[in-house]
């Protein structure tokens, strides 16, 4: 009786741990796995997990690609799916907090219309219809963020790209940026006459002007923001070295020569000192010197317009310095996204030696070989022809810009230094007042200090980057100090979260065989191409002397000398034999890699049922055996 059952209840039990595992047990473990990607591509960095794991209110995230014309175009497609993997790593994580939906706008859909609603980018293909891959963000009190296009291009920052967007959609109340300045451009709150980054960084974030004679900096400052200061008190300096204590967080811009601040409608000038900025007591408290000379890089020089002769030419200045992607971090952030140049004007160098537990890391350089100029010469105009006969090239490369991370001493160990009061008595009075509020002296840092600093402020004037003819950016600077305010303003979580190299993987071994390949067939496919170009010029030739003379009006070889038509038949046997040989070397190229795709099939299509076939072979000797 019981055997009657068994096979029947063994199945009904068998249905319903199947069930049970896909409805209950497999939702819980979908977060889990094993990562052996090289740079641990699929495990979600610290920061992402911190931002996720705080989030206090839902964030709802629509996934916007059409699958159907993505299908046409492998790197989209490949990337979407990757996108796909870690949104969906995004909502294990994040729990009941982050939900992910997926939607595939096809033509005159209501998915369309929300994509184009949001703003995701439709990018035109050859079929007509667009094609959409983006993302839009949403919190519960109706915030929206999004992302219009996911560039494949940008899959280094993708992460950072994704956890920003939740960060922001969690906490919508934008940073405040306290600016101190001397540059009169940069003084505003981001009007028509201000700097073009003046007025990005207010569509972002709420902008403080901080006067040049300020007594205290505004205590609903997040992050500050020095651009040559260069006239600072004693107590101005004390102010910022005690608000970089307790919060921790700034983007600090000074020049050894800052041409902008020479060409103020007289107010700066070289007699007076400021046109140099500098860290002051900080730079020494940090271990963090700025050199007093200029830098010219001859081999990055931005061309500028002289005039010669009556005529204006060409030239590259090399006191106006574009810097390429190649000479910025790729592991950072704030430069890991750039694509276009750093314009710098006459920036200056910066030497490290920070105190024990704070790193300092390169984020921008010159190329080797820079040079040094007097800064009272560079921060006029210095003629090109002028700068390269005072050039003389340093060994190696020089730090323009790096990131300060750890816990900073104060550069004020014996106390906040106090002003004497002015003989004014509302100054005197305001001052007394300031005097009052400075009791909470801070000796260290309260949190591990985030500090971007920079050897040049002339960077942040339109001139050096901006088309005037368009009016949009030809450089990254904006850009740079967006991503540096950004990277800032995400708090510890995204301030430690650095980028990751590019999925996408080269095969070695196949390179490898490509190479060795190349070198076996190279030079015969030279020479049989150069054969066939020969032969090919000569048949050219006899078709043209043939037309000349009207001979295609009939039979060409009937009307050829006996030497012409013996001549014609060789070079097309040799046109023939010669191209055949050009495809045995292609497919004698290919047939290394040709034989490991084979094998790679075979692996993957046969691998897994002759392992179980063999598998299965054992366990049935093994059983015979025993039983014989």
């Amino acid at each position: 009786m019981i055997e009657k059952f068994f096979t029947p209840l063994t199945s009904l039990f068998l249905i319903a741990i199947f069930f049970l595992f896909n409805g209950l047990i497999q939702p819980r473990m979908a977060s889990w796995r094993v990562d052996f990607s090289q740079g641990d591509q699929y495990t979600l960095s610290k920061g992402t997990k911190q931002t996720l794991g705080e989030l206090a209110e839902p964030v709802d995230l629509t996934f916007v690609y059409s699958r159907t014309l993505g299908q046409d175009f492998p790197v989209i497609r490949a990337y979407a799916q990757r996108v796909r993997e870690l949104l969906q790593t995004y909502e294990n994580v994040g729990g009941r907090q982050l939900h992910l939906v997926e939607i595939d706008p096809s033509p005159f859909s209501t998915a369309e219309d929300e994509a184009l609603a949001a703003g995701i980018s439709a990018l035109p293909t050859g079929s007509g219809d667009p094609i959409y891959f983006g993302l839009i963000g949403r919190n519960a009190v109706d915030d929206e963020l999004v992302i219009p296009f996911l560039d494949p291009e940008r899959e280094a920052t993708l992460e950072y790209d994704l956890t920003r967007l939740i960060a922001r959609l969690d906490n919508p109340k934008p940073a405040t940026i306290g600016i101190i300045t001397d540059l009169q451009n940069f003084q505003g709150t981001g009007t028509e006459t201000d700097y073009f980054v003046l007025r990005e960084i207010a569509a972002s974030y709420t902008v403080e002007p901080i006067a040049p004679d300020f007594l205290t900096i505004p205590d609903n400052v997040d992050i500050l923001l020095v651009a040559h200061a260069a006239d600072l008190t004693n107590r101005q300096t004390y102010l910022i070295d005690q608000f970089i204590l307790e919060k921790g967080r700034a983007l600090i811009l000074v020049d050894p020569a800052s041409k902008a601040a020479a060409a103020a409608g007289g107010v700066f000038s070289t007699s007076n000192g400021l046109t140099r900025s500098d860290l002051g007591a900080l730079g020494e408290a940090w271990g963090i010197n700025l050199l007093t000379e200029a830098v010219a890089d001859a081999t990055h020089a931005l061309p500028i317009g002289v005039e010669e002769n009556g005529s204006v030419i060409e030239m590259g200045q090399p006191l106006f310095i574009g810097l390429p992607r190649a000479l910025m971090s790729s592991d950072d952030l704030v430069t890991a996204p750039l694509s276009l140049t750093l314009n710098l004007g006459a920036p200056g160098a910066l030497q490290a030696f920070p105190p024990d537990g704070v790193t300092f890391s390169t984020l921008v350089r010159t190329d080797d070989a820079p040079s040094f100029i007097d800064p009272e010469r560079a921060s006029v105009d210095m003629p090109p022809q002028d700068v390269l006969r005072a050039y003389e090239a340093e060994d190696g490369y020089l730090v323009i810009g790096g990131r300060l991370s750890g816990i900073l001493p104060t550069a004020f160990a014996d106390g906040p230094p106090l002003a004497d009061l002015p003989d004014d008595p509302v100054e005197a009075e305001l001052l007394d007042l300031a005097n009052a509020e400075l009791t909470n002296h801070l000796t260290q840092s309260v949190q591990p200090a985030e500090i971007i600093i920079l050897a040049d402020a002339d960077m942040l004037d339109d001139g050096f980057y901006i088309d005037p003819r368009s009016g949009n950016p030809a450089g990254d600077n904006a850009t740079f100090i967006l991503n540096a305010l950004d990277n800032l303003a995400g708090g510890d979580a995204l301030t430690n979260l650095r980028s990751r190299s590019p999925n996408q993987r080269p095969m070695n071994r196949i390179d490898r065989m490509r190479d060795i390949a190349q070198r076996q067939f190279f030079a015969e496919q030279v020479e049989l191409e150069d054969r066939l170009a020969s032969a090919q010029a000569r048949l050219e030739q006899l078709q043209a002397n043939g037309i000349e003379q009207g001979f295609f009006s009939g039979d060409l070889e009937a009307d050829l000398s006996p030497e012409e038509r013996t001549e014609l038949a060789a070079l097309r046997q040799s046109v023939i034999e010669t191209r055949s040989s050009l495809r045995d070397i292609e497919r004698n190229f290919r047939r290394d890699i040709d034989g490991l795709v084979g094998s790679l099939r075979f692996i993957n299509i046969w691998g897994g049922p002759l392992m179980l076939a063999l598998l299965g072979f054992l366990v049935w000797f093994r059983q015979k055996r025993r039983l014989g």
